[in-house]
């Protein structure tokens, strides 16, 4: 009986230092595996407190939120994931529309065609011609647009 009893005070000392001896993963380590799953989105950031990752930044959308979630929680030591971050859908590009009439538009770039170094846009109702040209041409081109009653236009070209 004192043998039996014996052993198992020995079993459970055992096992009490195996339970004791478990190694716990430090918060540095979390941070860096944390860093290395936040890393495919630059605009987040993880930060581990105690076992628990705590991620801010701004996602494209919630799916994508939600996987990077799934694989801070997927670490091995992580505790808890505290989510800071918002979903933030990037703004649709403005598109800016001329109110110049096609035709009009079509009649400008003709007249300039000649003159490959002139780029001509059209920006809210107003005609802007650009690039490098002589007094000559600086003449000719302002003569051929005026005569097209165009309406406003800037002439931004650099003279030579």
């Amino acid at each position: 009986m004192k043998k039996t009893i014996a052993m198992a005070a020995l079993a459970v000392a055992v096992s009490f230092g195996a339970v004791s001896c478990k190694k716990k993963v430090s918060d540095a380590d979390l941070q860096t595996q944390a860093t290395t799953v936040v890393t495919s989105n630059p605009n987040a950031s993880v930060e581990v407190k105690e076992g628990v990752a705590h991620l801010s930044g701004t996602f494209a959308d919630q799916a994508s939120k939600d996987a990077m979630i799934a694989q801070l929680k997927a670490i091995k030591g992580v505790k808890e994931v505290m989510d800071m971050s918002k979903v933030e859908v990037a703004p649709a590009p403005v598109e800016t529309k001329s109110a110049v009439d096609p035709a009009v538009q079509k009649k400008v770039q003709d007249a300039v065609k000649d003159f490959p170094t002139v780029k001509v846009e059209f920006i809210n109702d107003e005609l802007t011609l650009t690039g490098n040209v002589s007094q000559e041409q600086a003449k000719k081109i302002k003569q051929s647009v005026d005569a097209l009653k165009v309406g406003k236009v800037k002439f931004n070209y650099t003279v030579k």
